[in-house]
């Protein structure tokens, strides 16, 4: 582990405890910033593909709705009956 590296190594040279010091956090800082980005990259992919979701089952909807057979709009959409089933028209 980093941290635990740092610490043993400012333990073993006092001088530069406070420099080593310095560097461990600056490595957390950088740690918890990418942990930041990739949560935020996480969400954004999971509400775009919500969105595709959601506009998919609209666009099935409006199919259904305008009299298109439940066969061409799963063909159409790639959704299954169990979706289909879901859709209120």
């Amino acid at each position: 582990d980093a941290e635990a590296f740092v610490r043993e190594l400012a333990q073993r040279v006092p001088q530069h405890g406070d420099a080593l010091m310095t560097i461990a956090q600056q490595l957390e800082q950088k740690g918890i910033e990418k942990g930041i980005q990739l949560g935020e990259q996480r969400g954004i992919e999971k509400g775009r593909s919500e969105g595709e979701r959601e506009a998919t089952l609209k666009i099935a909807r409006t199919m259904l709705q305008n009299g298109i057979d439940r066969n061409t709009v799963m063909k159409m959409t790639g959704l299954t009956e169990d979706d289909l089933a879901q859709i209120r028209h």
